[in-house]
């Protein structure tokens, strides 16, 4: 047996993985790495300062997740969707994330929801939102809508939104946070859903929601009808 094949060197190289896997989604998340950039291992591997084996297995589970795709005669690309493909997925949240609102609604508990309110309060204090040029949520319980998908207490429901699709969305979601005039309204539709939901009112906490993502999906129709041989959303980069 090698130095390379004992269980801390394993152990090792997992850890060295899940640390370039979450750098790297990061960065594509955030639109550092927009949509359609070509990605080399040597320069990925230069980038993070780590060697090939962890950098292909960080690749490997992005690809699962869909924010990496391999093309014939091209290589690896940070994954590209369509404005009509996007607001497909769109279509599909407002219908399974109003439905986690009104779950929500009846299941959360009331520390859950405390946490939510803190949660809108400290996003609130953004510089962005005051200034009403960007809400930047991050991932995972620093995101409402992450909060409140898992408030909804349905593991079925939390599989199909918390897992491909969430991290798909999150990096377009990102780029509409900073579209003129919608921070400080994003911000007051969540507290509209926040209030629902203190009330216990599951009807109105998924017809809140569902009006929420829906003006969402509006922005980027009205995107790809203003410009409608945009192949995909690109951060205005090429």
């Amino acid at each position: 047996m090698s130095e390379f094949d004992t269980p801390e060197a394993s152990t090792d190289a997992r850890t060295l993985a899940d640390r370039v896997f979450a750098r790297l989604q990061d960065d594509i998340v955030r639109g550092v790495l927009p949509p359609g950039t070509k990605l080399g291992e040597t320069e990925l591997a230069a980038r993070y300062g780590v060697s090939r084996g962890p950098l292909r297995e960080a690749i490997r589970r992005l690809e699962s997740r869909r924010l990496l795709e391999r093309v014939p005669h091209v290589g690896t690309r940070v994954a590209m969707l369509s404005i009509p493909e996007l607001v497909e997925i769109y279509r599909v949240r407002e219908a399974l994330e109003g439905m986690a609102a009104r779950l929500a609604a009846e299941n959360m508990t009331a520390a859950e929801i405390a946490g939510l309110g803190e949660l809108l309060a400290q996003h609130e204090r953004q510089p962005g939102v005051q200034a009403d040029t960007a809400y930047i949520q991050s991932e995972g319980d620093l995101d409402f809508h992450y909060r409140i998908i898992h408030g909804s207490h349905n593991a079925t429901l939390i599989d199909l939104l918390i897992g491909e699709m969430y991290h798909r969305v999150r990096m377009y979601r990102l780029q509409l946070a900073t579209l003129a005039n919608r921070p400080q309204k994003a911000l007051s539709e969540h507290r509209r859903i926040l209030e629902a939901i203190e009330a216990r009112d599951g009807e109105m906490a998924e017809l809140l929601m569902r009006r929420h993502i829906s003006r969402a999906r509006e922005h980027l129709e009205a995107q790809h009808a203003a410009s409608p041989d945009e192949p995909s959303w690109t951060n205005g980069k090429p």
